[in-house]
């Protein structure tokens, strides 16, 4: 059987929404952090009336749900390389006079230059083949003066700790985009890059929601490769008066052009 390369395994991750919504559920349902990670990133966005923003990666659009608001009157266009995703977001949104949709490749962008003021891509560097040419377009596409914000994990997270609890050991380069290493990615891009961390932890009450979190992560990552009745009864083992606590390590980068 031909392996897949890393763009076959991004595009049958996100061929229709079933992986992403399991990953939104566990967070929503065992994050010991009640502002949410997404309100929080929301919390950080800068935006004016008359702005024009990108978002790249947009997955099913329904965090801006909530989140609407922090437009004050902005234009966007959210955008995903994966039809499925584009269909679902504006399914999930309906119709919002600021809002257009896109299929749109980060490492191919569409756009004129300096078109937007500010640029989004969260949660979707690390799956990024070409990150230099991603951040290349991103840089063309963005103004002078505009902001680049990108959500991103680090490697103290809940792959690695789910690592340590089955005993089995991360790869190096399964780290591609991280808060550790994302400054000195983003640097010669942008003049300025800030990094913001939000503290969170995951307290799982239920192992077989776990089990199909990591399930919706096969193909991605080796660690989760062992068989399902053995990884159950690893973190079953693990857990302490009927939790499990999983650390999480999460943040964002903000950058101006």
């Amino acid at each position: 059987m031909k392996k897949m390369n890393e763009k076959d395994i991004v595009n049958n991750q996100y061929k229709d929404t079933s992986n992403l919504d399991i990953r939104i559920m566990i967070h929503k349902k065992y994050s010991t952090n009640k502002m949410g990670f997404a309100n929080w990133i929301y919390s950080n966005y800068k935006f004016d009336p008359e702005m024009k923003i990108l978002e790249l990666g947009c997955g099913t659009g329904d965090m801006w749900k909530e989140n609407l608001n922090v437009l004050n009157g902005a234009k966007i266009l959210l955008t995903d390389f994966s039809e499925a995703m584009v269909n679902t977001a504006k399914n999930n949104l309906k119709e919002q006079k600021d809002i257009e949709y896109n299929i749109v490749n980060i490492e191919e962008i569409p756009y004129l230059n300096n078109e937007f003021d500010s640029v989004i891509a969260n949660m979707m560097l690390y799956h990024v083949p070409n990150i230099p040419k991603a951040l290349s377009e991103v840089s063309r596409v963005l103004k002078c003066d505009g902001y680049f914000y990108c959500a991103t994990y680090g490697e103290n997270t809940i792959l690695s700790n789910i690592a340590k609890l089955i005993e089995v050991d991360l790869k190096e380069n399964d780290w591609i985009f991280t808060l550790q290493n994302g400054n000195d990615i983003l640097k010669p891009y942008f003049k300025e890059v800030k990094r913001l961390d939000y503290v969170d932890s995951l307290e799982i009450t239920e192992i077989d929601d776990l089990i199909d979190y990591i399930e919706s992560l096969k193909g991605m990552h080796e660690i989760f490769k062992m068989d399902k009745s053995t990884l159950k009864e690893k973190l079953t083992s693990k857990m302490k008066n009927g939790i499990l606590t999983i650390p999480k390590e999460y943040g964002m980068f903000v950058c101006k052009k």
